[in-house]
């Protein structure tokens, strides 16, 4: 299934959602990359990490989380105004199998984007020797905030 197209508010969608990226120390801290960014979606990924796992060895749940849910708002910021910034207001966690691979792919898309609300959906997928798995889906409201001096875009 393609995702859906959609035109950004913003021409410069692109550089503000890297600059945010790059000011977000918990990507940095699990070794996460931007791997692609287009209107209304967006790929990050991170290499599997000992200290990211749980007791079996797959990534901790709450990783698989923290990424996914961080696809999934720069997707929707792709899409907001210049003046906006992001902030999740819901999401919930589908885990349908263990994250084990050398590395995860997680994919953030606009279902359906809103002045004020976004809704978007993400795909959690474990690379394990030059396969991809699905092991988590996540469902994502997103609020754009505007006129609030401690959130920035």
């Amino acid at each position: 299934m393609n995702p859906p197209t959609f035109e950004p508010r913003n021409p410069d969608f692109e550089a503000r959602v890297r600059e945010s990226f790059a000011r977000q120390a918990a990507m940095h801290t699990l070794g996460a990359t931007l791997a692609v960014v287009k209107p209304g979606q967006v790929e990050i990924t991170l290499p599997w990490s000992e200290p990211l796992t749980q007791q079996h060895g797959f990534l901790h749940a709450g990783m698989v989380a923290t990424a996914l849910d961080s696809a999934c708002g720069y997707a929707g910021f792709s899409l907001m105004a210049s003046d906006a910034a992001v902030l999740t207001i819901v999401f919930k966690i589908n885990l349908l199998a263990p994250a084990q691979g050398q590395s995860f792919r997680m994919v953030g898309t606009v279902i359906k984007p809103g002045r004020t609300v976004t809704v978007c959906e993400g795909h959690a997928y474990a690379i394990d020797g030059g396969r991809e798995k699905l092991v988590a889906t996540m469902g994502c409201t997103l609020m754009a905030v505007v006129g609030r001096d401690n959130i920035q875009g």
